[in-house]
Parts: structure tokens; C-alpha cells; sequence
């Protein structure tokens, strides 16, 4: 990679070099270096197959100018970039293509200014996971694959299985997924910014999948780490645990059930309904399920979320945004109540000179400036990075889901006495857009039927959906356990810290099968 000190002098001497010409009002230069390493698994029992594919890595390097060009008429706004170019002549294309493409944008103010709060965190990237090599990927890969090939070796379930002339592989055993490795170099400067800013980060995550296919079990497991030095590779034990527990699975008639969301799930639904509708742009644009709801009910009162980009240890975290401002805590709901957006300053700016701004967002913007605070302006990659290429969107960073009072899963299970616990979800997306919150899913594993407070019977992969609202699952929340895991899902930019969650009901739809089409 790039080291961070030569990310650091290109901005210098690009700013400089920016702050002479003529025609520009104001300029930002980013300038960033992204990696991702992966080590894809691809394990089967029954037909030869090499276990750890071969390790893959893509980076990607450049810088972009963002500059406000003086014009009789106003001024116009820019963006131009440069792929992997550091030098003096990399800022110069920029700057032209910048200048362009430059357009009159009738709400745009200014670009982001110094914040009133300051940087808490510094040096919190593990250097290990920077320098690292391809040795230790492998090593990486090789021990979450490992780890679920001793539990599918150790089950004497699975051995029952097994006729007098089988072996365990017979059974189809499957290890799939992959061990990934993010690394983030940046440096901004900004005529608008007191001093260059830099940010250097990592983490390492892993997300298998693992099947006994003869019995059609499939499970998941997942895990991340910031540090090289903890990542065990028990996200394969916990695939391998998984599909072993969902051998024998049953189906669910349709119908309308207590339920228990797993973190994955809740992962997945704030992922993709939830934190959409809790961004300044959806307010906005009017697309926020939560549309003119700033300062009333949301949720149940015993929820608060909130998310934290400066935390320590933190996957998500980050020292600064890509528009150089400090990350921090925003309250987004609190006791039930919507209190905060995810923001950038682009997007804050916009909304508070916005005449229409109380209808959209539900109370007066002067109002709301502690709401609107722009922590969350990040040049996102869809998954991860940083990219040089892109204008800052918004995104959050650590998301957590919080009760009102210590609960257990077992305090849960008892709870609901009867319905379905729901491990994994696939394919959750809105149905007539955002705002209606109406959704659906589908449940693809690590689930079972809940009886007399315990779990019971797997339920079969694949043969169930949920078709609900995001308001009725937020507001029917009768639990939240007050452990939690760091959950990230495809795509997904944020980590979100999600706990087990009970709701009174919700609607599931049976989905035939192959074998249902033959009777």
C-alpha cells in the first residue's frame, strides 16, 4: 500500500497548488488508498476440491478535487478524480475535469467546515493487519476451515447418519464463504480545514456457510475482528455447529407468530429499511419511512438506537469522516422516540435552508441543529473502502440497538413460550419503496420452532418468507437482550451491534417446494 506520509504530502502540495488558481473559490483534495485481500473457502467432502481457493487482493489508489469555481452567475460545484496518479500532474487532471463537468447546484452552500467537536480517535488501526502477508491470509483461511472441519469430524450425530459402508464425506459436507481483510489509507485537505487530515484503518472479517447436504442442514456463522492477533476462525465452527443443528429440519404453515429475531436479522432489516429511512437525504427527498416523525414515536418505548463512529475497538469506527470532521455518537431513536439523522455536512446544509424542512423532517430545522450534526459523510464503497472516486453519501459506522432493561435470550425464549425463533434472512428489500415500510424476506437457516420456552425442531431452509411492515416490527417489540454482536451483511457499510429481539407477531408465508409441486 501507499504509505500514509506520501498520502499526506500529495494533499499538502495539492492544496497549495489549488489555492493559486484563480478561479477556484474554495477546493478540497482526497486522496486515498484501498485494499481488500480475501481468501475465498470452497470445501466439499464428496468431490475433490482444493478447500482454500487462491487468495485474491485489489487495491485501488488516487485522489479527487472537489472545487468551487467562481462564476458571474454563482458559483459552480466540481468533482473531478485521478486513478493512481500522487503526483502534482494527478491534481492538475483532477482540477480540469472538475472544472468541466462543474455545474450551478442551488443547494449547495459551502464545503464542510471545521466541527466544534473534536478528534477523539487516533491511532487505532492494528499495524499488523496493514503489513500484512500473503502468508498469514492463507494461514487465516485455512484456520476457519479447519475449525469447521473438527466439529463436523466430532458430531456423533452426524455419525449416526451413516450406514455400515459409509464414511462421514457421504454425508455431502459443504464449507463455503470467505475470510476478508480491509485496508484504509486517507489524507484530505481543504481550504476550508485548519490542517491536513489523515486516517488509517482495518478489520478482518469472515462469513461461511456450511452444509450437510444430504440432509439438506445448511448454517451460517460470522465474525470480525480490528486485530490480526484476535481473529480465531470460529466463524467455521459456528457454521459447522449450525448445520449440524439443522439437520431434520420441519415447515412452517403460514401464518402470524411471536417471534425472535437473531442478530443476523436484525442486522438485515436495519441494514435495509431501518438506517435508509434514518438518513438526512431520505428526509429530504421524502422517501424516509419515518417521513415528518422527527420528535415523536417510533419504536416501542424500550428502544434506543444509536450509532458511534469514535469508539475504541469498534469495527466501524473511524478517526474522521472523508469530509475531515470528526466521528462521533449520534442519537438517532431514544425510549421509542426518532431524536437524530445520519448526516454529512452537504446533506445538513441542505436541509436547514430548506423552506420545506418542518414538513419533511416534523419540527422547525432551527430546532433540530443537535439532530442534523454531521458525523456520518463517508465516500463508501458498497461493502467497504474508502474511495477517492466517489462524493462523500452517507453511511453510519457503529450502529447499537439498546433495551431498557438487562434481558437474556433465554428470558426471551420464555417469553414467547411458543413461535419461531429466525436465525437468518436473505433477499430483504422494501416493497412499494422505502417510505411505505412494507418488506420482505426470506428465512434461510439457523432457525427453529419455539416450544414451551425452549427451542425446538430446525426449521427447514428456504421454505418460509416474512411479509410484514417495519413499523409493526418496531413497534411491536416486546424484548431486546442486552448481549449483542458486531454484524456486518453484503453490502453493508455499517456494523451494526445487533442483539436478539422478541416481537409479538409477525406475518410468515410458507413457500412450496420441488417436492410439493410432485404430490
Amino acid at each position: 500500500m501507499v504509505s500514509l506520509t506520501t498520502l499526506k504530502k500529495t494533499a499538502e502540495e495539492g492544496l497549495r497548488y489549488l489555492r493559486r488558481q484563480k478561479d477556484v473559490h474554495e477546493a478540497e483534495l482526497f486522496v486515498a488508498d484501498n485494499a481488500t485481500l480475501t481468501a475465498r473457502l470452497n470445501y466439499v467432502s464428496h468431490i475433490p476440491s482444493n478447500g482454500l481457493e487462491e487468495p485474491k487482493s485489489i487495491e485501488s489508489y488516487g485522489l479527487s478535487v472537489r472545487a468551487v469555481f467562481t462564476d458571474p452567475k454563482g458559483h459552480r460545484v466540481g468533482m473531478g478524480s485521478e486513478p493512481g496518479n500522487l503526483s502534482l500532474d494527478g491534481v492538475k487532471a483532477a482540477l480540469e475535469k472538475a472544472r468541466r463537468i462543474a455545474v450551478h447546484d442551488p443547494h449547495f452552500m459551502r464545503l464542510p467546515t471545521a466541527s466544534s467537536e473534536r478528534r477523539t480517535l487516533l491511532k487505532y488501526h492494528d499495524p499488523a493487519t496493514m503489513e500484512l502477508t500473503d502468508t498469514d491470509l492463507v494461514h487465516a483461511g485455512w484456520r476457519v476451515l479447519s475449525q469447521a472441519l473438527e466439529v463436523f469430524e466430532g458430531t456423533a450425530s452426524l455419525k449416526t447418519l451413516l450406514s455400515a459402508k459409509q464414511r462421514l464425506r457421504d454425508l455431502g459436507l459443504i464449507v463455503g464463504g470467505d475470510v476478508t481483510i480491509l485496508q484504509e489509507r486517507i489524507a484530505i485537505g481543504s481550504s476550508q480545514l485548519p490542517k491536513i487530515q489523515t486516517d488509517e484503518s482495518s478489520l478482518i472479517a469472515s462469513f461461511i456457510t456450511a452444509m450437510v447436504e444430504r440432509e439438506d442442514a445448511k448454517g451460517t456463522g460470522f465474525a470480525c475482528s480490528t486485530h490480526l492477533d484476535k481473529f480465531r476462525g470460529e466463524a467455521g465452527a459456528e457454521a459447522a455447529r449450525n448445520a449440524v443443528a439443522q439437520v431434520g429440519g420441519v415447515r412452517v404453515a403460514d401464518g402470524e407468530y411471536p417471534v425472535i429475531l437473531g442478530p443476523q436479522p436484525v442486522a438485515d432489516l436495519f441494514n435495509n429499511l431501518v438506517l435508509p429511512s434514518l438518513s438526512a437525504d431520505a428526509f429530504y427527498d421524502r422517501s424516509s419511512t419515518f417521513h415528518g416523525q422527527l420528535g415523536r414515536l417510533v419504536a416501542n418505548e424500550m428502544v434506543s438506537v444509536y450509532d458511534h463512529g469514535a469508539l475504541p475497538g469498534q469495527i466501524g469506527s473511524k478517526g474522521i469522516t472523508c469530509e475531515g470532521l470528526p466521528t462521533g455518537r449520534t442519537d438517532l431513536i431514544k425510549d421509542g422516540e426518532l431524536v437524530g439523522l445520519l448526516s454529512s455536512f452537504y446533506e445538513t446544509e441542505r436541509l436547514l435552508s430548506d423552506p420545506d424542512a418542518k414538513d419533511k423532517l416534523g419540527q422547525a430545522p432551527e430546532q433540530l441543529k443537535h439532530a442534523l450534526i454531521p458525523r456520518n459523510g463517508f465516500r463508501s464503497s458498497s461493502g467497504g473502502g474508502r474511495r477517492f472516486d466517489v462524493p462523500p453519501s452517507i453511511a453510519a459506522t457503529n450502529v447499537f440497538i439498546k433495551g431498557r432493561r438487562d434481558t437474556s435470550l433465554d428470558e426471551l425464549l420464555r417469553s414467547v413460550e411458543n413461535g419461531l425463533y429466525i436465525g437468518r434472512i436473505w433477499y430483504t428489500y422494501p416493497i412499494n419503496g422505502l417510505r411505505a415500510g412494507d418488506f420482505t424476506c426470506t428465512v434461510v437457516g439457523d432457525s427453529f420452532v419455539i416450544q414451551n420456552g425452549k427451542l425446538a425442531a430446525p426449521v427447514k431452509a428456504n421454505t418460509i418468507r416474512v411479509n410484514d411492515n417495519i413499523h409493526r416490527v418496531l413497534g411491536n417489540i416486546t424484548g431486546i437482550t442486552q448481549k449483542s454482536r458486531p454484524t456486518v451483511v453484503w453490502d453493508g457499510d455499517e456494523v451494526v451491534h445487533a442483539p436478539d429481539i422478541a416481537v409479538s407477531r409477525l406475518k410468515i408465508d410458507a413457500i412450496a417446494g420441488y417436492m410439493d409441486s410432485l404430490r
